[in-house]
This record gives structure tokens, C-alpha cells and sequence, in this order.
């Protein structure tokens, strides 16, 4: 994690900021609100790698904001940038360990958004008390699995990734059906197909099957690449 003379400073003029922190337009037309709500937790079901950064991309259209990854020590930076997040805003503790929620307590104060994976089942108490946090800092944070209370729960179904053939070739891209559901606007829950990523690394509206399916197995191919 970067020391805390390197961290940003602390956000100013929390009241003139827009209510939603932007997210790529092809993730759009999938969230209620086309964007995610400040100081609101998200759940990405599964842990969703692709999902997570997706969603985190958009944190460079709310000003040059910043962003950070917590507990995420597989992360890939070169996957991240395809997405679009920019690295050199993006502040890493790849293993805080127990010590966790004081992490994110600490860099709310300091990023628009931040990506975590807690080291086990997080309890309600604990999740409201970083709620607080939340709605204090307008900070959103996407949590790669459950989170108790999560404003909007989204994940990944009928993904399958194209360009191998006969256990040969170079993965072209993952097309997947994106699922969001939540509380008030959300609750009916919306779909989108999407290339996730799609040949440049990058996230898409699904338009026309250009490529090969993926021949099987294919699971540690997916865990290399993404």
C-alpha cells in the first residue's frame, strides 16, 4: 500500500458532487440508476474479477478521482488498465489481513471508490458500521462477494470465452449475461449481455458473435487471464 504522504488528499466539496459516481456506458442501462450511488456498498456476487474492475472503470470520469484495491492480491494491473481504471490513481494493500475494515475506514476519506474482498463472512454490525463510513465519505465500495445490507448485488451468469479451439489459440474475449438486482428501483433486477472483455480487454455491449466458442475445460485458462 502506498505510504500516506503518497495518498490523496481528502475530497472537498462533497456537497456540489454529482449523487452518482459514473460507470462505462455499456454497464449503464444495467444499474437503476445508470451509475452507482456514493456512500452505498455494492455486492459482486461470485467476486466476478472482470465485473469488479468493470465497474470500477468509470471512477476516471468523476474528475480524475481515485480509486483502490483491498485485499485483492491477485488483481491484474495489466487487466485494470485494459478496463480502463488508470494505475497511477490506484492505491494497492494487497493483504491487510484482519485489519481490513480499519484499511477501508481510512482510504473512504481519500478515494471516490474502493474494491474490496474481505478474509471471511463480514458481520452485520461491522457492515453497518462501515455503511456509516460510507454515507459520511460518499465512497462507494464494490465488494467481490456477499456484503450484508449491499445497496445493489450484480453478478456474472452464461459467461463462456471465445477464440481457443482443440486446447489451441489465444482467448479473444468473454461474453456474459450481467444481472443486477437491490433494494427500491433495483428490486426487479435487469439484465445485460455484454463482451466482458472483449478482444482489447476492454467492456462492450454484446452486438454479434465474432469468434469462436472457447473449447472445454477452459477454467484455469479463465483464472490465468483474468
Amino acid at each position: 500500500m502506498a505510504s500516506p504522504a503518497a495518498l490523496p488528499g481528502e475530497r472537498e466539496g462533497r456537497g456540489e458532487r454529482a449523487e452518482l459516481l459514473p460507470v462505462p456506458s455499456a454497464l449503464r442501462e444495467v444499474l437503476p440508476d445508470a451509475g452507482l450511488r456514493r456512500g452505498t456498498a455494492v455486492s459482486v456476487a461470485g467476486g466476478d474479477t472482470g465485473l469488479l474492475l468493470a465497474l470500477a472503470a468509470g471512477v476516471k470520469e468523476a474528475g480524475g478521482g481515485w480509486a483502490a484495491a483491498v485485499g485483492l492480491p491477485d488483481l491484474g494491473l495489466a487487466a485494470a488498465e485494459g478496463y480502463g481504471l488508470d494505475l497511477r490513481r490506484l492505491l494497492v494493500a494487497d493483504d491487510p489481513g484482519p485489519h481490513w475494515p480499519e484499511v477501508v475506514s481510512v482510504l473512504a476519506g481519500a478515494v471516490e471508490l474502493i474494491m474490496l474482498r474481505p478474509d471471511g463472512p463480514v458481520p452485520p454490525k461491522l457492515a453497518a458500521r462501515l455503511a456509516a463510513v460510507l454515507r459520511r465519505s460518499g465512497c462507494v465500495l464494490l465488494v467481490a462477494g456477499p456484503w450484508p445490507g449491499a445497496a445493489l448485488r450484480l453478478g456474472v451468469r452464461s459467461g463462456r470465452w471465445f477464440g481457443l479451439g482443440d486446447g489451441h489459440g489465444q482467448l479473444a474475449g468473454r461474453q456474459v449475461e450481467v444481472v443486477a438486482e437491490g433494494r427500491g428501483s433495483a428490486v426487479r433486477g435487469r439484465t445485460a449481455r455484454l463482451w466482458l472483455p472483449d478482444e482489447h480487454g476492454a467492456v462492450r455491449p454484446l452486438r454479434e458473435q465474432a469468434h469462436q466458442p472457447v473449447a472445454e475445460p477452459t477454467a484455469p485458462r479463465v483464472a490465468a487471464v483474468v
